[in-house]
């Protein structure tokens, strides 16, 4: 890749850190860039040594100066948990608009392709199963995760115009549920929260009866779908996740299993908007990227288990005494 460089927004982060090891082993230069509203600078410390990494702290909703040339963008600053986006609503809508819009202004200005990362939060609580690129959602937009979602579908939108209007290089991954190592204990989601649930000697919390479906999708595969996209010529959305559904308390039951001990399932009311399933349809990325996910499930909640078991127990009670959601 010689000197090619690649601005990773929301660097810190789970996804963003990942991206940025991904990039720095493919011999790029990387600039990241996160203001640690939600990152956390231990994920990427490492790099810091590295003469082919540098860091921006910095607000992507303010104008992005970087000076130099840039090859590619990644955006991925965004709070991503429910926790996160009930808590900070307004730099949540901020994020996907002011600074999506700044990053492909950037992008513009660079004539870098960028690649923006969206969710399958932008299907809201689906009416068709699985769910493909072309299913346009059922999103509540003045509900409590409106912000996130609603965010979502806005900066699909406008990277799309970018696209259409100027000419501009752009990749859109609709990203399903992810875990992995460096996830944060206290985001709220359903695979953290159990483990730390266990890792504390707690009940497993289940909302509603258990039965709302996910399908979680190991982050090395993740980051693997997300690099092939960037150096694809598909310019339209593309799901990234993998299909293998389960319902929560299957789920729930697993992580029991991994873990040990005599804990068990306690169940609290369904919070609102709470998606009843998640799975999404993968075809596109098969035929496109040639991509699929290869990291079973119980080898991947080995390797994440291991990672939290690892944490210091101060990490492990660091947790809100509710939890939002388990999107």
């Amino acid at each position: 890749m010689g000197n090619d460089r690649v601005l990773i927004t929301g660097a810190a982060g789970f996804l963003g850190s990942h991206l940025c090891d991904r990039f720095v082993r493919e011999g790029y230069h990387v600039a990241g860039m996160d203001n640690l509203i939600t990152g956390d600078l231990k994920n990427i410390e490492h790099l810091f040594k590295l003469e082919n990494f540098e860091f921006y702290h910095h607000d992507i909703s303010k104008f992005i100066h970087v000076p130099g040339p840039i090859k590619y963008i990644l955006h991925f600053a965004s709070p991503a948990s429910p926790i996160d986006y009930l808590k900070i609503p307004i730099q949540t809508l901020k994020v996907g608009s002011l600074g999506t819009h700044n990053c492909l202004g950037l992008a513009k200005s660079k004539k870098a392709r960028i690649l923006v990362a969206s969710t399958s939060e932008i299907y809201g609580d689906p009416l068709v199963h699985p769910q493909s690129e072309e299913y346009w959602g059922n999103v509540n937009p003045v509900g409590p995760r409106g912000v996130y979602d609603e965010a979502k579908r806005f900066q699909e939108a406008i990277t799309m115009a970018y696209h259409n209007f100027h000419g501009l290089e752009t990749r859109i991954v609709r990203i399903f549920n992810t875990y992995g190592p460096r996830m944060r204990l206290n985001d709220g989601r359903a695979l953290p929260a159990f483990i730390g649930q266990a890792l504390r000697g707690e009940d497993l919390t289940v909302f509603g009866d258990g039965s709302q479906t996910r399908s979680f999708c190991f982050v090395d595969d993740l980051i693997e779908g997300i690099y092939r996209l960037l150096l694809s010529d598909y310019h339209l959305p593309v799901n990234i996740g993998n299909p293998d559904e389960i319902s929560l308390k299957e789920f729930a039951e697993e992580i029991l299993s991994l873990t040990g001990g005599n804990r068990k399932i306690v169940f609290k009311p369904l919070p609102v908007d709470d998606p009843r399933q998640r799975q999404p349809d993968i075809r596109k990325a098969r035929d496109i990227l040639k991509w699929e996910p290869r990291i079973q499930r119980r080898e991947g909640l080995n390797i994440t288990y291991n990672y939290f078991k690892g944490l210091s127990p101060e990490e492990w009670y660091k947790l809100p005494k509710e939890f939002i959601s388990q999107i």
